[in-house]
């Protein structure tokens, strides 16, 4: 007697259902000579697509945890590019990291009215009233950080404020660093470390603050040396901007955002922007930004929460990943 296996492949789940259209059911019979194939049904032995793309699935899933695991090692030890370079190779794997710098800012920079804004697509409508609030927050906090026309009690009070309420000030840095992280990888730059204050710091340490550190992304070197990119402007603009956006989107309001105003008040001033050419560059960053954050909620969300226990940039980006689970990026 002949020895054989037979799995059934269901029509509904055949994977070349196209090139069997008449029949209910397909059975593959595995022999020690070969592979024969009938349309007869036999209960032997079923399985459907879905439990072979489940299995496929969660061994991309192990296989990128590991590729992950690898680069949170490369970072502890200050290999950054070869962190990157893994980073790359998985960017490459079915089930990979499919978020990782595959972000595109939507609104180009020769939109200018509310007409082509309607072309790109009715999701970005609903989301221009809050580019003015922005723009006086980016204001407010020019000001703050380079202390023209704001007194020194004015400064004092916004900081005793902020003191009270160490709780919703951690709450809010964890908001503030999630959009910095998020908005850098999805534009492309892999992020190296971070940093988000316990409750308890900020009670000790009313002027702690947070930061995310980047791979090979010093643009304002680039910017002294005369060598930069447009392209990297734009990034730069984003990501700077991203800790104020996602704050405001969370709680309707931002603070402690007065460094990143002023690091890039600092470029457009070494590129010898006018006002006009600075605020066009920060609304249309603004836009984008906001775009990319209010479509990405959850994975902001669930990252915050994942850098609010300080977990690994491994595993942060692995919740990106979830998060986005081959949507629309």
């Amino acid at each position: 007697m002949v020895l054989c296996h037979q799995v059934r492949w269901m029509a509904a789940c055949a994977v070349n259902e196209d090139f069997f259209p008449n029949t209910n059911s397909i059975v593959f019979t595995v022999r020690p000579n070969g592979i024969g194939m009938s349309s007869r049904h036999r209960p032997e032995f079923q399985m459907t697509r879905n439990m072979i793309v489940s299995t496929g699935r969660k061994e991309q899933l192990s296989l990128r945890r590991h590729g992950l695991q690898r680069v949170d090692r490369e970072l502890s030890r200050g290999n950054f590019k070869t962190a990157l370079s893994i980073v790359k190779q998985l960017q490459e794997k079915p089930g990979g990291l499919c978020g990782f710098g595959a972000a595109k800012l939507q609104v180009p920079r020769s939109v200018n009215t509310l007409d082509e804004l309607k072309l790109i697509g009715p999701d970005i409508l609903p989301l221009l009233p809050l580019v003015d609030p922005l723009l006086e927050l980016v204001d407010r906090s020019l000001k703050i950080a380079t202390l023209e026309s704001i007194s020194f009690n004015e400064l004092e009070s916004s900081i005793l404020d902020t003191d009270s309420l160490c709780e919703e000030k951690h709450l809010m840095c964890m908001q503030h660093e999630a959009g910095h992280f998020l908005i850098a990888y999805l534009l492309g730059i892999l992020p190296r470390g971070y940093a988000v204050p316990s409750i308890e710091a900020f009670w000790k340490d009313k002027f702690i603050v947070g930061k995310v550190e980047f791979v090979g992304f010093e643009f304002l070197k680039e910017v002294n040396r005369g060598n930069f990119s447009s392209k990297n402007l734009n990034r730069f603009s984003c990501i700077t901007l991203a800790g104020l956006v996602s704050e405001y989107l969370v709680f309707g309001f931002s603070e402690g955002s007065y460094s990143d105003i002023e690091k890039l008040n600092r470029i457009f001033k070494c590129l010898g922007f006018t006002e006009n050419e600075a605020d066009s560059q920060v609304k249309w960053a603004l836009l984008n930004t906001v775009i990319l954050l209010h479509r990405h909620r959850e994975a902001r969300s669930k990252l915050a929460e994942a850098m609010g226990l300080g977990k690994s940039v491994g595993f942060c980006i692995n919740t990106i990943e979830n998060s986005i689970n081959g949507g629309c990026i």
